[in-house]
């Protein structure tokens, strides 16, 4: 059975459509199939009971924008016609986390309050690849505000499921970037990664996912939740893939402060150098987990799963056998506080983010009669915003009040300088350890069932363990697939270096993609592709 168009990479797409092998109208139309095959119910903010049915389908959507995609194809086709190069990108399938403004089209970062909100521009992460020739097919779900690490904190339900098993959840809070990339309903996506929302998703479905450093991308458009943690970054189903969508996203942006002025290489160019010579270390820290027992408040101490153990010593066998040297026993001593100090950073730059929402510029409004602003505030807030944000600000506020602040979030912001040295003196290139690369797992489990951790903020947020503290150090991470636990669920391995290198990284991706691109797992496709062309 012939391939769908909607399953090739983007590398592929993109040859054969400048070629006029095929055209990008058509790449459209097959990823349009695909989603009627396997999207089923469209998630809305209308009321919503259970239907096991759901639990069958991929929910990523919540906005599909046909004919908006259908003109981009035309244009791509057009130029093609005309003897022009659309670029690199050229009628490649691209989701978009609704939690990026996209020009006249809703963009509702999964929230009540922005249900009906309308962007006048587009994110610079966007745009970007949109006239790189990408084809914007939609919006894609997340949690409210990028606000969880499973995707069902979402206003706008059915929750996503994830192709592989869809009663399990997809991760988060990109959670539908990455259920569309593993379903073939988009062949490149864009997320977030504020505490590995970016790469626990990757893991959980099966695909690529890369943290750049920060700064690396703009945030500009991007609706935020942490402003010093948000990271744009790109979902595909390889590295070639990841490293094509990131070196159009990336680079300088006069919009955005915070947008690094450095130089982007040509990441697909790197991708083919292998790993001989570099050094990859293994850290103890990253194959247990402490926590607080959710009863008694003690701390616990649990090793990561034997899976995701396995996975790791199996890639680091691997790499030793490319020519890499495998450093073991690298102390990375402040990674379990990762999740503590992410507890008080993102909740008070969270508040801070989310004062713009009252209900006077712009999102929902309640239309009813009010006594006074304060009033109307209240209550547009109350009715706009989900359980999760409300819990959030609450924490935000309580942890920046003047008698709190000194106890709580400047000692959060001293453990996080911690967490930053621990990877400064890993990756120093004249200190003990010289590493190019610290291998760990993504995250400590698979995919856990819907339904199963929601409503639980402690261990919902220790899903993204092994994930967050290149968040607080803004060192950039990438996530590869490395096979299936014994429920047939994927695992993911992940690659964090120096600020900047990302090219090190997807080369050390694409290297273990090449050495395992035999082994049987890589055969298995998820569960709702099975029987589909």
């Amino acid at each position: 059975m012939n391939e769908a168009l909607c399953d090739l990479s983007a590398l592929e797409i993109a040859r054969r459509v400048k070629s006029g092998e095929n055209s990008a109208v058509q790449v459209l139309e097959s990823t349009l199939d695909r989603i009627r095959n396997v999207e089923g119910n469209s998630p809305s903010t209308a009321s919503y009971t259970f239907d096991p049915a759901d639990l069958e389908k991929i929910h990523a959507y919540i906005t599909v924008t046909k004919d908006r995609a259908r003109v981009q194809a035309e244009q791509v086709d057009r130029a093609i016609e005309e003897g022009q190069d659309p670029g690199p990108l050229a009628g490649v399938p691209l989701a978009v986390k609704d939690i990026f403004c996209v020009r006249d089209t809703p963009s509702t970062a999964g929230s009540r309050i922005l249900e009906n909100f309308i962007s006048p521009y587009s994110a610079t992460p966007v745009e970007r690849l949109e006239a790189a020739g990408a084809v914007t097919v939609g919006k894609v779900n997340l949690d409210e505000f990028t606000f969880g690490s499973s995707n069902e904190s979402s206003a706008f339900l059915p929750p996503v499921g994830n192709p592989w098993n869809a009663a399990h959840v997809p991760g988060g809070s990109s959670g539908g970037s990455a259920a569309a990339v593993a379903a073939g309903e988009a062949v490149i996506s864009i997320g977030t990664d504020t505490a590995g929302s970016i790469r626990q998703p990757a893991a959980f479905c099966g695909v690529v996912g890369m943290k750049p450093t920060y700064g690396r991308v703009s945030r500009y458009g991007l609706i935020a939740f942490a402003s010093s943690l948000d990271c744009p970054g790109p979902i595909a189903r390889n590295t070639t893939d990841v490293a094509l969508a990131l070196q159009v996203m990336a680079g300088s942006d006069p919009h955005d402060a915070t947008a690094a002025e450095v130089p982007v290489p040509d990441y697909v160019s790197l991708l083919e150098g292998g790993v001989e010579g570099l050094r990859i270390g293994l850290s103890p820290d990253y194959f247990k987990l402490k926590f607080p027992d959710p009863e008694t408040g003690e701390i616990r101490e649990q090793s990561i799963d034997p899976d995701a153990q396995r996975a790791v010593q199996h890639a680091a066998e691997i790499f030793a056998r490319a020519g890499a040297e495998i450093v073991e026993d690298v102390p990375m001593p402040n990674t379990h506080y990762g999740i503590p100090v992410y507890f008080v950073i993102s909740r008070v730059e969270a508040a801070s983010n989310l004062h713009r929402y009252d209900g006077v510029k712009y999102g929902y409004r309640y239309d009813g009669e009010v006594e006074d602003l304060r009033q109307l505030y209240r209550i547009t807030r109350a009715r706009g915003f989900g359980p999760q944000v409300k819990l959030r600000i609450l924490m935000g506020m309580y942890v920046s009040a003047e008698q709190y602040e000194k106890g709580y979030y400047d000692k959060a912001l001293r453990v996080r300088t911690l967490i930053r040295r621990d990877f400064l003196e890993a990756f120093d290139p004249q200190g003990r350890y010289k590493l190019d690369c610290l291998l760990t797992a993504t995250t400590p489990t698979s995919a856990f069932e819907i339904g199963s951790v929601y409503g639980d903020s402690v261990l919902m947020q220790y899903a993204d363990l092994l994930t967050v503290s290149a968040n607080h150090a803004g060192n950039p991470g990438l996530s590869v697939p490395a096979g299936l636990d014994e429920k047939g669920l994927p695992i993911g391995i992940q690659f964090l270096g120096p600020d900047f290198s990302e090219g090190t990284l997807l080369r050390i991706g694409r290297t273990y993609e090449m050495r395992t691109e035999h082994e049987p797992w890589r055969a298995v496709k998820p569960k709702v592709l099975q029987g589909l062309g």
